[in-house]
């Protein structure tokens, strides 16, 4: 296990790097241990309106500039993530605990993204509509203006990424407040862009007391979007906020994935596939598969099997090569799926694997199964966000769509079945933004990442996640 330290944690506005002299600073942890990598500095007030006013200048000259100049900022960014993966993921997993491996493929996967959108940029396309001869009307779409951007902890390489990149390709500008749980990767993506040549005024990287900041950026008319990644109560909040000044929003919340399992799919492979995705980043993953309806003909070998496999899972610290589960990325969650697992047990809910915290220092939870959940457990209702599986039976496909769309959220769902009538009727029925059929895999660069219901609206990712930063213009001459 590499001893590893984090970079210089500071803020960046208005073309300069900020430490924290005369800022308050907040202690960064490592998950795995428990102790203090550094001190991050705070944004104040004045930070936050030179943040503003820097953003405002680089709007002003981004929107201006060509296409295929934004383009290849954005594919240099992209050669520079993947030139430097193995470092940004020894950052990523020494502040949010995941394995190194999985810190790495989100370097990659973060590069694909940049990709994706450099070609986006010079594709900004509009329509001339015909009228009589002389006459024509244009529809045009342009940058919609400075984006305050929130994003969580969880993917902290990928989600920075996904908020700059397509305000980027737009032609708008950015300021990025990211969690300030795993700064120094934010950090590390920001140096990619400047690195790769994006003018100083163009993104700004602010961290701070979070209430302070989305009220100072959202409350001013400078900025134009709201694009944030995280809770749904903090979703709500923020887009209360936002809705004064009647600003764009692209609010990516919270799920809590449904997964039918019907009695024709490949039993073994459906195992396979569905433990490894479950136990992901610690379950820390908004589209995480969570609660598990499965037919009743096979439900019994399912948690056999389930449980057999999340009890062969090795946890430990991320850095270490034979770690497959890092620790929950701080002692909350912890603590959340500890109240949450004693509240299914004492109600019923059968306890398959796991059930508790691991022993020593850092903020480790076993990989835990809970068989025959009741439906009034609290884990069953409030997305845990953690190791933990939740296995309920079910009869009939009328029983596994009314399941799935019990709750008011509806960001992701995953079914496994082979049959091809069943396979149409889910796609169409459920209620959720991404539909995933025999495999578990929802984000793909040109692809749409979004919810619906109580999980948000817009998509990040796709021809959408740049039209999202767009307005449409009808110009009409004669």
């Amino acid at each position: 296990m590499g001893v590893g330290a984090l970079p210089e944690l500071q803020l960046y506005i208005g073309g300069e790097w900020r430490g924290p002299n005369g800022r308050d600073t907040q202690a960064v942890l490592n998950p795995a241990t428990g102790e203090t990598l550094g001190a991050l500095p705070l944004a104040t007030s004045q930070d936050l309106d030179d943040a503003l006013d820097a953003s405002q200048r680089g709007f002003d000259a981004w929107r201006s500039t060509p296409p295929e100049a934004r383009a290849a900022i954005l594919d240099k960014t992209a050669a520079l993530l993947r030139e430097r993966a193995d470092a940004l993921a020894a950052i990523a997993t020494l502040e949010q605990g995941k394995p190194l491996a999985e810190a790495r493929g989100e370097a990659f996967y973060a590069a694909s993204i940049l990709e994706f959108h450099a070609g986006e940029a010079v594709r900004n396309y509009g329509r001339v509509l015909p009228r009589a001869p002389g006459l024509r009307s244009l529809v045009t779409k342009q940058p919609v203006g400075p984006v305050a951007a929130f994003c969580a902890w969880n993917f902290p390489i990928i989600n920075p990424v996904r908020k700059i990149s397509p305000a980027l390709a737009a032609g708008c500008s950015v300021i990025l407040k990211p969690s300030e749980e795993t700064p120094a990767s934010a950090i590390a993506v920001v140096r990619c862009f400047l690195d790769a040549g994006l003018p100083g005024d163009v993104a700004q990287l602010v961290f701070g007391l979070p209430d302070m900041v989305s009220r100072t950026l959202l409350a001013s008319p400078i900025t134009r979007k709201l694009s944030f990644t995280g809770s749904v109560p903090v979703g709500k909040q923020l887009m209360r906020l936002a809705s004064d000044t009647v600003m764009r929003m692209t609010m990516e919340l919270g799920g809590h994935s449904p997964v039918l399992v019907f009695d024709d799919c490949d039993l073994e492979k459906t195992l396979d596939t569905l433990v490894a995705h479950k136990f992901r980043n610690a379950g820390q993953v908004c589209v995480s598969p969570t609660r598990f309806h499965v037919q009743e003909g096979i439900y019994d070998r399912f948690a056999a099997g389930f449980a057999e496999r999340a009890g062969r899972i090795k946890t430990g610290d991320g850095r270490d090569a034979d770690t497959v589960m890092g620790p929950t990325a701080n002692p909350r969650r912890s603590a959340a799926i500890e109240a949450m697992v004693e509240n299914a047990r004492s109600i019923g809910a059968k306890l398959l694997a796991g059930g508790g915290r691991a022993d020593g220092a850092g903020f480790f939870f076993q990989p835990t199964v809970l068989g025959d959940v009741p439906l009034e457990a609290a884990a069953m209702n409030e997305e845990p966000f953690g190791p933990l599986a939740l296995l309920r039976r079910f009869a009939t496909v009328e029983d596994a769509i009314a399941q799935a769309n019990r709750l008011p959220f509806g960001l992701a769902a995953y079914c496994f079945t082979e049959n091809g009538r069943r396979q149409n009727l889910l796609g169409d029925t459920v209620d959720a933004g991404m539909i995933v059929i025999n495999n578990v895999r929802t984000s793909w660069p040109d692809a749409p990442f979004g919810g619906m219901k109580e999980s948000g609206f817009g998509s990040e990712d796709g021809p959408e996640g740049v039209e999202g930063h767009m307005v449409t213009k009808a110009i009409h001459v004669s």
